[in-house]
């Protein structure tokens, strides 16, 4: 991270109309340089969120910010017109900088942006109730049924392909032929498990391509800690974390929720044998999401129990990739720590597997046009 007193410097680039008085880390993403800021504003104390965007992650960061800045305004601007009472807490919103724009470079070519910061409310790394994955879901429902009446021209995809499964499943083949780490002979029970699982890898983009689920905006990287919940009441306040919003399918975001919040072990366990799902928590998320994404087509419910699967499959394609490359994109702690979480992803896609019939049992008893 930069120096902490470069905040100050990064703070009189926009237009905060505040006197800056100090900054601390804050935040547990890997991605981002994230700081809170304190500033003393006409003898108020108010607090913002700086940021740091890592332009070697998001290549177009331009592109990034406009994006997250049409997303932003335009739902500031239907909830204002809804008379939300807290229509600035429920969603973030880009502090212009000093020449007018929702971001500035420093002097080194960095890119920062600077949004309030959502007080009385916080995000949870790991859930502890099913009313929390409830209120999660809910948040994530509002965020895209708000997103899904912008106007204008397309998103840009600020990571192509991102959620593209078929296109993860190449990259694996072409990682499997290149073998740079010289580990392909180790994992072939894991390598056929994929392959396996091709027809499931393109069910959601051939539908797509069909025209039969309509391309949406979606998050596309719905960690449960990406929502923020009150404080004095737990209810899903704002979705933050806005980088990967783009063009896909709203099933992607739901079946990211699914993967991180229904399994009974961590993605990392280097034992996932006796992984399971967690169907109190599914369910607490059907309910939660179906309250409020009330836009959602028939093939789009269809497959929303499906969707767990799919992101999870993908996730392990992905770690078992990573692997194969020599652990060139995940961060790891251990040598195995990448087929570890492929292990564990691909046991999860067993479970879920086995929980389908109960999954699409609970889907069909929730869904409100049923």
């Amino acid at each position: 991270m930069p120096d902490l007193h470069d905040i100050r410097a990064i703070s009189a680039l926009f237009d905060l109309r505040a006197d800056f008085l100090h900054a601390h880390p804050h935040g547990s993403g890997h991605i981002n340089d994230t700081y809170c800021a304190t500033f003393d504003q006409a003898g108020q104390r108010v607090r913002h969120v700086v940021q740091r965007i890592n332009h070697h992650v998001f290549k177009e960061p331009l592109k990034l910010m406009e994006n997250v800045d049409r997303v932003t305004r335009h739902a500031l601007a239907t909830l204002k017109a809804g008379d939300s009472p807290e229509a600035h807490r429920r969603t973030l919103t880009c502090i212009p900088s000093i020449d007018g724009q929702p971001y500035a470079r420093d002097a080194e070519g960095n890119y920062w942006r600077v949004y309030p910061f959502i007080e009385g409310a916080r995000g949870y790394d790991e859930l502890e109730t099913n009313e929390q994955a409830f209120q999660a879901a809910r948040a994530f429902g509002d965020f895209q049924k708000l997103a899904a009446t912008l106007g204008g021209p397309r998103l840009h995809e600020t990571i192509p392909h991102f959620h593209d499964t078929p296109k993860r499943l190449e990259a694996l083949e072409a990682a499997i032929a290149g073998d740079r780490a010289g580990r392909a002979a180790g994992v072939a029970a894991e390598i056929a498990f994929a392959r396996a699982h091709a027809a499931d890898c393109s069910r959601i983009t051939d539908l797509i391509a069909a025209g039969i689920i309509p391309e949406r905006i979606a998050h596309n990287d719905t960690k449960l800690n990406n929502v923020l919940l009150d404080d004095a009441t737990a209810e899903g306040v704002c979705v933050i974390d806005l980088d990967t919003t783009m063009p896909g399918s709203v099933l992607y975001d739901f079946g990211d929720m699914v993967r991180t919040a229904t399994p009974t072990s961590r993605e990392d366990d280097p034992d996932p044998a006796n992984i399971s799902v967690r169907l109190d928590r599914f369910e607490a998320l059907v309910k939660g999401y179906l309250s409020s994404a009330t836009f959602l087509n028939a093939a789009e419910l269809e497959n929303l129990a499906f969707s767990g699967k799919l992101i999870t499959l993908e996730v392990g394609i992905r770690f078992l990739t990573d692997y194969l490359d020599g652990d060139v994109y995940f961060k790891i702690k251990r040598r195995t720590h990448n087929l570890d979480r492929c292990r564990n992803q691909f046991a999860f896609v067993k479970a879920l597997e086995a929980s389908m019939p109960t999954m699409e049992e609970i889907v069909a008893r929730l869904n409100p046009r049923s």
